[in-house]
């Protein structure tokens, strides 16, 4: 597995957080959540079933725009050769 760079940023961080101690988030939004509080710091890839959950986030019209943004960065912290 090839190291990862790139780290979730302090806005996306914060949403995380929120997200997380939301009762009321969805089961996704807090895996997107928990993906991208891991990779805040230490460089942690996005695994590959995520990045699916992840995508099909991002071709929803259900989804907030906060669960879109972690789906985003999550994304973007993906293995770029899958």
């Amino acid at each position: 597995m090839s190291h990862n760079t790139k780290t979730t940023s302090k806005s996306i961080a914060s949403k995380a957080s929120k997200i997380l101690t939301n009762p009321s988030s969805s089961r996704i939004a807090k895996e997107l959540a928990g993906s991208a509080l891991s990779q805040a710091q230490r460089g942690h890839q996005t695994g590959a079933i995520l990045e699916d959950k992840a995508s099909k986030v991002l071709q929803s019209d259900k989804f907030s725009e906060s669960t879109k943004a972690l789906a985003g960065s999550v994304l973007s912290q993906s293995n770029k050769k899958r």
